[in-house]
C-alpha cells in the first residue's frame, strides 16, 4: 500500500493513448469521432476549447515549477536586440546594458544558490539580447534559470543559458505574462522596446490597482526611461497619484540595484 496521493485506482491516460494505436483499422476507428478527446489534436485546437488550451499553458508551468520546488524568481525584462560584447545590431549602443543584466543576474543567483538554489531563480523570456544575458549570468553562478519563451512569426528560439529542463514555450502572451509575476519577488527592467513597455506597465498597473503584491520594480538605464516618458506629465493631468512614482526605482548600477532590493525585502 502506498501514500502517494497521486496513484490512482483508474488506468493511465497514457496507457490507453498506445493501446488506441492497435485497435483494428474500421471505418468507425478512422473516425475524427473515434479518437481520445486529450489525443486528437484537431479538436484540441477548435476556437471553442480555447479556454482549455489557456488552462494547459497555465498548469504546465505551474506544475513543472512546483515539482522542482522553485518558490520564487527574479525577473529580467528587456529588448531581444541589445547584443553582447563583440557583437552587432540596431541596438548596438545599449551593449553595456546586456553586461550590466548579465552581471545583476549572476549576483542574484550567488546569493540564490548560498540559499539552496530554489529562491530568486532568474526568469526571462528565454529569447535573445538582455534575456540571454539575464539566463546568461545565472548560468555564470551554476545556477538553475528559467526561459519562456513565446512563438512569433519571426523563429525566436531559447538562448543556450536557460536550464533545458526549465525552457518553456507559449501560445497567449497574458498566460505567460501571469508566469512572469506569480513567484517575482523583483522586476529588473532593462532598455527595451513594445514588449519590455508592455510587461512593465502591466506589471505596475497590477501593483497600483492592488491586483498583485507589490515588488521592487527596478528600472536600469534612467536616462532612457526619462527621454521615453516623462513620467510626471501623468501626476500633473492628474492621472495617476504622485505617490504611484515610487513603484518603480531608477538605478544605474547593479550594486544600486541590489541595495533597492534589499531595502524593499529588510522588513518581511
Amino acid at each position: 500500500m502506498t501514500d502517494d496521493p497521486r496513484i490512482s485506482q483508474f488506468r493511465d491516460a497514457g496507457e490507453d493513448i498506445l493501446r488506441a494505436r492497435k485497435i483494428p483499422d474500421t471505418p468507425q476507428t478512422r473516425s475524427p469521432s473515434y479518437r481520445l478527446a486529450y489525443a486528437d489534436n484537431d479538436f484540441l485546437l477548435r476556437d471553442d476549447m480555447r479556454g482549455v488550451r489557456l488552462q494547459l499553458e497555465l498548469s504546465k508551468v505551474e506544475t513543472e515549477l512546483c515539482e522542482r520546488g522553485i518558490t520564487s524568481t527574479v525577473v529580467v525584462f528587456g529588448s531581444a536586440r541589445i547584443p553582447g560584447p563583440g557583437q552587432s545590431g540596431a541596438a548596438a549602443g545599449l551593449t553595456q546594458y546586456y553586461e550590466m543584466a548579465q552581471e545583476f543576474a549572476r549576483r542574484i543567483t550567488e546569493r540564490s544558490m548560498a540559499a539552496g538554489g530554489r529562491e530568486a531563480v532568474i526568469t526571462t523570456g528565454g529569447g535573445p539580447g538582455i534575456m540571454e544575458a539575464g539566463n546568461r549570468g545565472a548560468a555564470d553562478a551554476g545556477g538553475m534559470t528559467i526561459g519562456m519563451n513565446i512563438v512569433l512569426p519571426h523563429e525566436q528560439a531559447p538562448n543556450p543559458y536557460v536550464t533545458p529542463e526549465l525552457s518553456f514555450n507559449f501560445h497567449y502572451f497574458a498566460i505567460r505574462k501571469m508566469h512572469f509575476l506569480m513567484r517575482a519577488r523583483a522586476i529588473a527592467v532593462f532598455p527595451g522596446g513594445f514588449g519590455t513597455l508592455d510587461e512593465t506597465f502591466e506589471t505596475i498597473t497590477l501593483i497600483q490597482t492592488g491586483r498583485m503584491k507589490r515588488v521592487p520594480i527596478l528600472m536600469f538605464a534612467p536616462d532612457f526611461w526619462h527621454r521615453l516618458i516623462d513620467f510626471n506629465v501623468l501626476v500633473e493631468a492628474g492621472t495617476i497619484a504622485a505617490k504611484d512614482l515610487e513603484l518603480m526605482t531608477f538605478v544605474e548600477t547593479v550594486d544600486e540595484a541590489m541595495a533597492a532590493i534589499d531595502a524593499f525585502h529588510a522588513g518581511e
